[in-house]
């Protein structure tokens, strides 16, 4: 029997992909073999064709300069991904994306890099840096874990939910007590480590969200989280 196949696409990974990000989309990968379906993984870097058919898509974070290398691309291929995201496909944004994915970032040096709005929320850069372990609690998904490291401060437009509230660390920025950003199946986030090994059900809403909008069901057997919840109490306990 051939096995139904979802179609991950990471967005550019050449400069996008620190403080192990890429481990986000081999988690959606390996859990969707255990689940018994096939990952088809697309990496587009600037100047790639983009993909006629993507059923979840992963971005990580960069250094201020991979976002000015990629931020051009990004612009035209902006309305293919919100209309993705107009279209109810599952994304999970980090760090760089997540400011990109917003209407605006401008740097500590004052270089303002237009985002493509998917997310209503604006980014400024600062001298105050946000850095070290991080919980955060989702209705949905309880508590999640990782880690931030970033000098941009975030703050959400009136058509974007947070995604988390803070219970330690800094969030998206030093004020308001907010992780992230939520709208439709879109998540952005500041959270690396990478955020999906450590947290299964988050891990779990994009690939059951991509699995029932492309096939229409997703039944399968419980898998064994164990060592990733040993993981999640250890880092929940680490110090800030």
């Amino acid at each position: 029997m051939t096995k139904q196949i979802i179609t991950i696409l990471q967005l550019y990974p050449k400069d996008m992909n620190i403080y192990g990000d890429y481990g986000n989309v081999l988690v959606i990968q390996r859990r969707l073999e255990w689940y018994g379906y096939e990952a088809n993984i697309i990496h587009y870097n600037v100047g790639d064709t983009f993909p006629s058919n993507v059923d979840i898509v992963i971005g990580g974070g960069g250094q201020d300069s991979g976002q000015e290398v990629i931020h051009e691309d990004l612009i035209k291929i902006g309305p293919k991904l919100k209309a993705l995201a107009e279209n109810d496909v599952p994304m999970l944004m980090v760090c760089g994306l997540y400011q990109l994915f917003g209407n605006f970032f401008k740097t500590l040096h004052g270089k303002t890099l237009t985002g493509i709005g998917v997310l209503d929320v604006e980014t400024i850069g600062t001298n105050e840096r946000l850095i070290g372990n991080i919980v955060t609690n989702n209705e949905l998904f309880g508590d999640i874990i990782g880690y931030e490291n970033h000098s941009g401060q975030t703050f959400l437009g009136p058509n974007a939910a947070p995604f988390a509230t803070v219970i330690k660390g800094a969030g998206n920025n030093s004020k308001d007590g907010h992780e992230g950003a939520q709208y439709k199946n879109v998540i952005g986030t500041y959270l690396h480590g990478s955020i999906l090994p450590k947290n299964p059900k988050l891990a779990d809403f994009l690939i059951h969200t991509a699995v029932t909008k492309k096939y229409g069901d997703f039944s399968t057997d419980i898998v064994d989280d164990l060592l990733a919840d040993l993981a999640r109490d250890t880092a929940s306990e680490r110090p800030r």
